[in-house]
């Protein structure tokens, strides 16, 4: 099994990284060349100009873009030179709409598609330590595991095409209520004048511990907002939650609350930020 990889943004960088240690990576493609071509030279794999040359080279290809129209884009490109019986695994995260429509394009080509979205933030993929929920046929995804066991240390078969993607929307939907009482809670104890590193200390051994408290709780407090997950990209994701609540008949008004929050500090400029960046909205 030898892989290539779409999309060497902070997660896909992190995640074609693992890959490439593992001895799996064959070769890159992103849209920016002059980062594709650094990256290839540094991991000793080859460096594609066209995502058709790549497609035809490798037995998976692993897309990580930023939205539905760039997988749509991207399969559409490869389905052009895919072998029959290849592997596309997209970690993006879209629409479980947009995952039924890549794999439809590829099984015309006899290719087989796996929507698997991942979870663990910038550091996860670094380090291959992400949680991986998959959409797609079982078999095609043992076929490809041991790419997918690179960069993940949780690789969950969740159902059919598309079901990785709605777990993907339960995850994010969930990462909006965790961050609003994180950063609540933390812009309630700073205005009582708690010594909040002590106090995100205690909690974080107690019953509200939680990963964003662990890792973002000290850093928000102190001003820092370096992502970590960019909150304009968990605006996009919120807004795919929205489209397909509507869809299901389902009220998200927690949902619907952040989304207004990360507007307002997408339109002050603070989009590239990590979502902690809330707490500028919360704190006294």
């Amino acid at each position: 099994m030898n892989a290539g990889f779409i999309g060497l943004g902070a997660m896909g960088r992190g995640m074609a990284g693992t890959i490439a240690k593992a001895g799996l990576l064959a070769g890159v493609y992103n849209r920016t060349a002059a980062v594709a071509e650094q990256l290839a030279a540094e991991w000793g794999v080859a460096y594609y100009r066209q995502p058709q040359a790549l497609a035809a080279a490798v037995d998976a290809v692993v897309l990580c873009v930023s939205a539905d129209a760039d997988v749509l884009a991207m399969v559409e490109a490869v389905a052009e030179s895919i072998r029959p019986g290849s592997v596309v695994v997209d970690m993006s995260t879209v629409s479980s709409g947009t995952a039924k429509q890549a794999a439809a394009i590829l099984a015309e080509r006899g290719a087989a598609f796996l929507d698997a979205p991942v979870s663990g933030g910038v550091e996860g993929a670094k380090n291959g330590t992400l949680a991986m929920m998959v959409g797609g046929d079982a078999e095609v995804l043992e076929t490809v595991r041991p790419v997918l066991a690179a960069v993940a240390t949780r690789i969950v078969h969740i159902g059919p095409v598309g079901c990785g993607q709605t777990t993907k929307a339960v995850n994010q939907i969930l990462c909006a209520g965790i961050n609003q009482a994180v950063t609540e809670a933390l812009a309630f104890a700073e205005a009582h004048g708690l010594p909040m590193e002590r106090v995100i200390d205690v909690l974080a051994g107690g019953a509200a511990g939680n990963w964003f408290l662990d890792h973002r709780g000290k850093t928000m407090v102190r001003g820092t907002f370096a992502p970590g997950f960019k909150l304009a990209l968990h605006h996009k994701d919120l807004a795919i939650c929205q489209t397909m609540a509507q869809q299901a008949g389902v009220a998200l008004p927690l949902t619907d609350q952040t989304v207004q929050d990360y507007a307002r500090l997408m339109a002050q400029g603070f989009g590239d930020d990590d979502i902690s960046a809330l707490y500028r909205l919360k704190k006294p």
